[in-house]
């Protein structure tokens, strides 16, 4: 049996064990109104301590697997999250921002225990407790068994028609809460660019205008929370009240109905008296587990969206020197085969058709068309980071597929548009902490890429998230670099390097990216004419005629 239906189990026979506690506690009070001493009530008193002990120790007991299971549940889907997100293609444009990701992972994620923790042990407390408290009661009296009877079903009816309100209203404090998150994220990036065009009062302005929102939705979560409070405390009072009425009654003699023909004791009367309130404790612990149960659901709903994320990377996205993966050794230039290959993103129509060409080992090929015809696409694909629909990849003679995906990745090396730079020092943003390169091996790719001596002056400076202190060429180097520290790497893959720099920094970084690649296979997507002079050869993507064709460089035609 699961840890979470024992837990249940646990939990409902403690509040079994308040049955006996009641009647032991009926009879001392017929004992004591007898006349009878201390001495007649010790053995009912020590049951009393007894049961006591034994729920108390049942009740932690079952808590206790609960919780367990709970947060062993959480854990999984938590980590099934961050496979997904870790499996999610760069270039999915569909996925959730960092933002939403963390609040969802955070934030929302706790949500889930309560739900999972308390709601199952109070379904089951409702479905056999109350049964269990009407039978007790009906051997004693039948009216006082239809009282709680017709004042059991309204409870539940209100609480689903106020918990469908409530879970559509988490789900929208849930959605608010994400894009709040994912808002000032985005804004604390580009704080120093805010206060460069001065629209740091416009932001804190949208950034109120969002917490005014997030506010309203959280109160009207709270307004329907205390609506279905309020409905379950009225009936509840209203049936243990009932109750009462009718014992006091009977017991004055005025009404002589509902006690089977004959007249209830005191100490069946107390009995009652006590049980009554019991009879609606498992159905006002399900109305507070009910909310836990809208707002759980609204989390995990987040969670499995983002478990959900549509475009995946090839293979299990392990092996990845190109995000910074350990690897050794030497590298071994790599050649690349592309075999009636369709360049597109999976679901997005095609800018040509498909392509066939061959990469030698160790050659360096530049991938020439205008911007926006899929030159990025392409590299991609080579890398695994977008799954092919139709044709094939081969790498060094093998065909890349999810089985070797990942030891064909650990293989190469990838330099984006947007170099990404983490905060921390500039000597940790290009070795990424890999094991086993020392500072020198990272000191020797800094020299590679042609640091500034200034730069390299201040490697164990700290730069700013998104490389605040850092300019679009020292950026652009900063790249260079992580390449340079890959030996294992024998096929680098670059997506204009040169765009958006000057002709002298791009000068530099073309010698740079030259020596860089030199006994490794490069393939470079560009439209600069001067770093597509300086490669082997030029591969024209020509989207417009629906043709794509390999052909040696003529730096004229270029």
């Amino acid at each position: 049996m699961p840890l979470a239906d024992q837990g249940a189990l646990l939990q409902t026979a403690a509040s079994l064990l308040w049955l006996p506690q009641a009647w032991w506690i009926a009879c001392s009070v017929q004992v004591l109104a007898d006349g009878g001493g201390v001495h007649g009530v010790i053995f009912l008193a020590a049951g009393v301590l007894a049961a006591g002990a034994a729920r108390a120790c049942l009740d932690a007991a079952g808590s206790l697997r609960s919780q367990l299971v709970a947060r062993g549940l959480l854990s999984r889907l938590r980590g099934e999250v961050l496979e997904a997100l870790k499996k999610a293609s760069p270039l999915d444009g569909g996925q959730a921002t960092s933002g939403q990701a963390a609040s969802a992972m955070a934030e929302q994620a706790q949500a889930i225990v309560p739900w999972l923790s308390r709601y199952r042990t109070a379904m089951l407390r409702t479905r056999v407790v109350p049964l269990a408290v009407v039978c007790a009661v009906a051997y004693f009296s039948w009216v006082c068994a239809l009282i709680l009877l017709v004042a059991a079903p309204l409870i539940p009816l209100f609480m689903a028609i106020i918990g469908w309100r409530a879970r559509a209203a988490s789900e929208a404090q849930m959605v608010e809460l994400g894009d709040m998150n994912s808002f000032l994220l985005d804004r604390l990036r580009g704080l120093s660019t805010l206060r460069a065009l001065g629209a740091v009062d416009a932001t804190a302005h949208r950034l109120r205008s969002h917490a005014d929102g997030l506010r309203e939705r959280t109160m009207k979560v709270l307004r329907i929370a205390f609506l279905s409070s309020a409905v379950l405390e009225l009936f509840s009072a209203l049936g243990v009240a009932m109750v009462a009425v009718y014992v006091g009654f009977h017991l004055l003699g005025t009404l002589a109905f509902g006690a089977w023909g004959g007249q209830l004791t005191l100490a069946s009367a107390m009995f009652i008296l006590l049980l009554a309130p019991s009879f609606f404790e498992p159905l006002r612990e399900l109305s507070a587990v009910w909310h836990d149960r809208a707002a759980g659901e609204a989390a995990s709903q987040a969670l499995q969206a983002l478990a959900r994320q549509g475009l995946r990377v090839v293979g299990h996205g392990g092996g990845e020197s190109l995000f910074g993966g350990d690897g050794d050794g030497v590298a071994r230039p790599l050649s690349v085969d592309l075999v009636d290959l369709q360049v597109n993103v999976p679901g997005h129509a095609s800018a040509m058709e498909r392509i066939d060409a061959r990469i030698r080992a160790g050659e360096h090929v530049a991938l020439w068309a205008p911007s926006g015809s899929g030159k990025s696409v392409l590299l991609s694909q080579i890398a695994g980071l977008i799954p092919v629909e139709r044709g094939c990849i081969r790498i060094d003679g093998e065909e890349l597929s999810p089985g070797n995906a990942d030891a064909l990745r650990a293989r190469m090396a990838w330099m984006g548009q947007r170099v990404h730079v983490f905060a921390g020092s500039i000597a940790r943003n290009v070795s990424l902490d890999r094991h086993g390169v020392s500072r020198r091996d990272m000191l020797n790719a800094a020299r590679a890429a042609v640091f500034d001596d200034a730069l390299l002056e201040r490697s164990s400076a700290s730069v700013g998230e998104g490389g605040k202190g850092l300019s679009g060429g020292e950026t652009v180097r900063l790249g260079l670099a992580r390449m340079a520290v890959q030996v294992q790497a024998g096929l680098l893959l670059v997506d204009e390097p040169t765009a958006h720099l000057d002709p002298q920094t791009a000068a530099q970084v073309i010698g740079a990216l030259l020596e860089i690649a030199g006994g490794r296979t490069l393939i470079v997507a560009t439209h600069d004419a001067q770093l597509a002079a300086s490669m082997d050869r030029v591969i024209v993507l020509n989207g417009e005629a629906g043709a794509a064709w390999a052909r040696p460089l003529d730096c004229e035609a270029v």
